[in-house]
């Protein structure tokens, strides 16, 4: 087999900031203190304030340390890991060794999963037959569907018929988080190598425009930009990356115009927790789904509700699936979340119980439609990054495995290419993955020996050389110098599978939610064509506007007045985001970064009223009153960030830009 060098460094970052430390200012503003002084800016991100400019910089090595191997998967998500499987799978049938790499962004494998989660094991099964020999953490066959259209203090329930969206029998009730620690070790046992706490930063480019590599994040930063006594930078050359919603996915489509023939993306956030309940509330195995209260028939959304047979605790998995199109400034999804739950159907089974787990994640909502051009020179998209969840099902995971295993049956089809072999004698070649669910960094790459710099590298203007890259999860990809090696087959063998079946029969449901009677409109839409028809209508329905710009002014929109907290059912937001274990390094820059310093106040503030304080599940944005003289500032509270990236999607000026924060940083989900 052909040598497919990748270059991999692996480094940890430094506490240094004992704080972190939230603190309550005057008037319930929520303020950060480091042992750093604040910055007068906002943003000291380098992608927005270049090093090459910045005196600071004039004298620091740039250099990187590198390490090769064959394939390196960006994203240790569902999709990641089943490719970094899949591709071992080959090998080992063929008898050809292999060296694959998985890095993470999460401190722990499956630490920033978040999902329902109701598994269809469709993909699971393919990828494993014997998964219950191998003890998959699937414990809680569905037993029971509920499916409910909710009043304020009402509940209807609709029949649930095989066929329907909704019906659940032969799937499971897990908890994501475990599914994919579980992964991760069935990879490592295949010969994988993975490497949580590495998450990928940037995207890096041949001379000749196709990707060539991924750079992961710089340790050693301080909040102004500044670089610490200890800085250092790490090098990765060929890489896959699966990132969930979306990060560097952006810059492909707008470098590759891959969107030029599909709709724009639509998403939704989706917001979770995790009870311990009493016994007596504790039904093993049944799931309830809701549309209808508490949001108007205009938004998009519905909650879930799934009871887990977890050993001998009573759990319960609860959420509510906000679509991000809603037009409303003052809507906060956090808050609709704990309104929901003081339903009277839903409040009798958390009373008495305990809270033990929150969060939240954006999803990919669009469907068919939004499905952009899968290849590009040098990767192809895979996992839930161009949007393959089935959204009247409320699940992607199944979809995202199975567009994995098809991409590494494609690359690997590739690699073992008879001709590409040839061209490798004459050129280096790397494989670059992005597996998306979310989150990714820096790294750039050495030439293969002191005395034969690559073909393929090119000089970066920090100073660093680079080689090449291929994307996975969001993207998946194989290039070779001078060949132009892609694994064309993987798009067509997409179209041919049960994914792409299953995304087209369903196409037109979300957009059918659109017309002048929202829900009603769409509930009878599903009805008609679906579950009588199985979406073989002869026409496909759009989306509409992007999510960023739906939003009235506020001056045009009607303020929500959201009950208080009782402590008991509902609670605040600082004490959910408490439970996510998340943590940052204190002294970094603000991983939010803004485009333009000045467009908060003067345009999301001064017009919608600063919808980014409500939209945030976290607590990250607030508009706090200057220190001098009138008006507000608005303030980021990074440590905050959950990872979510609904800021990224729906900042009404399109002036957020999230990246990937230092190693390690973000949420600790525990089964989530």
């Amino acid at each position: 087999m052909a040598a497919f060098r990748l270059a991999v460094s692996l480094r940890s970052a430094h506490p240094v900031c004992g704080g972190g430390l939230l603190r309550r200012g005057g008037g319930g503003v929520v303020q950060r203190w480091c042992g750093t002084a604040v910055a007068n800016r906002i943003t000291t991100h380098y992608s927005v304030v270049p090093r090459d400019t910045d005196a600071r910089w004039a004298d620091v090595d740039m250099e990187r340390y590198a390490d090769e191997a064959d394939v390196v998967v960006v994203g240790g998500g569902p999709a990641g890991l089943t490719a970094a499987i899949r591709l071992m799978q080959l090998a080992k049938v063929d008898d050809r060794e292999l060296r694959v790499m998985v890095v993470e962004k999460a401190a722990d494998v499956g630490g920033h999963i978040l999902s329902g989660a109701c598994l269809e094991p469709r993909a699971l099964e393919e990828l494993f037959p014997d998964w219950r020999e191998r003890g998959a953490p699937l414990n809680t066959p569905v037993k029971r569907d509920v499916f409910s259209y909710l009043t304020e203090k009402g509940r209807i329930n609709i029949p649930i018929l095989p066929g329907m969206p909704m019906h659940n029998h032969g799937n499971y009730i897990v908890r994501m988080g475990h599914v994919v620690r579980w992964l991760g070790e069935q990879a490592e046992e295949a010969g994988v190598e993975v490497y949580p706490g590495t998450p990928a930063a940037e995207l890096l480019y041949r001379q000749d425009g196709a990707v060539a590599g991924v750079a992961t994040g710089d340790v050693g930063v301080a909040k102004d930009g500044a670089p610490k006594v200890w800085f250092a930078r790490d090098g990765l050359r060929a890489v896959p990356l699966a990132e969930g919603a979306r990060h560097l996915a952006k810059q492909l489509y707008t470098k590759f115009n891959l969107r030029e023939n599909c709709e724009p993306q639509t998403y939704g956030i989706g917001l979770k927790e995790v009870w311990e309940v009493t016994p007596e509330n504790h039904k093993p195995g049944t799931i309830e789904h809701t549309v209808g209260w508490p949001l108007d028939r205009h938004t998009y959304g519905g909650s879930f509700l799934y009871h887990l047979a977890e050993g001998e605790q009573p759990l319960v998995a609860l959420g509510l699936v906000v679509g991000l199109d809603y037009t409303n400034p003052y809507l906060s999804p956090f808050l609709e979340l704990q309104r929901f739950k003081h339903h009277p159907s839903v409040a009798p089974v958390l009373r008495g119980g305990t809270r033990i787990s929150y969060g939240a994640r954006a999803l990919n909502e669009g469907g068919l439609q939004c499905i952009p051009k899968l290849t590009f020179p040098g990767g192809c998209l895979v996992g839930c990054s161009p949007g393959f969840m089935n959204v009247p099902k409320i699940k992607g995971t199944h979809n995202a495995m199975k567009s994995a295993m098809l991409a590494a049956e494609s690359i690997y089809q590739a690699l073992t290419d008879p001709q590409n072999e040839e061209k490798e004698e004459e050129h280096w070649s790397k494989l670059v993955w992005w597996t998306i669910w979310p989150w990714c960094e820096r790294h750039s790459f050495a030439p293969a020996t002191p005395t034969q710099p690559s073909p393929l590298a090119h000089s970066d203007p920090r100073g660093f050389s680079v080689h090449f890259l291929l994307l996975l999860g969001s993207a998946i990809g194989l290039s070779i110098h001078g060949g132009g090696v892609d694994p064309v087959s993987y798009e067509g063998t997409l179209r041919e599978s049960w994914v792409w079946k299953e995304l087209k029969a369903v196409r037109n449901v979300r957009p059918s939610f659109h017309s002048p009677l929202g829900l009603y409109g769409g509930l009878a839409y599903t009805g008609l064509f679906y579950v009588l028809g199985r979406g073989k209508e002869p026409w496909t329905l759009k989306h509409g506007v992007i999510d960023s710009e739906t939003l009235l002014p506020a001056s045009q929109a009607q303020p929500i007045d959201y009950p208080r907290p009782d402590g008991e059912i509902s609670f605040d937001l600082l004490s959910s985001v408490a439970l996510t274990g998340t943590n940052h390094e204190g002294d970094q820059p603000p991983h939010l970064t803004l485009r333009d310093d000045a467009v908060p106040v003067a345009r999301n503030h001064g017009t919608y009223d600063g919808p980014e304080g409500r939209f945030c599940p976290a607590g990250v944005y607030e508009y706090v009153p200057l220190e001098v003289g009138e008006g507000v500032r608005l303030q980021i509270n990074a440590q905050n960030c959950i990872h979510c990236k609904t800021c990224d999607i729906k900042c009404p000026s399109q002036n957020i830009n999230w990246v990937v924060p230092e190693a390690g940083g973000g949420p600790a989900y525990d089964g989530m």
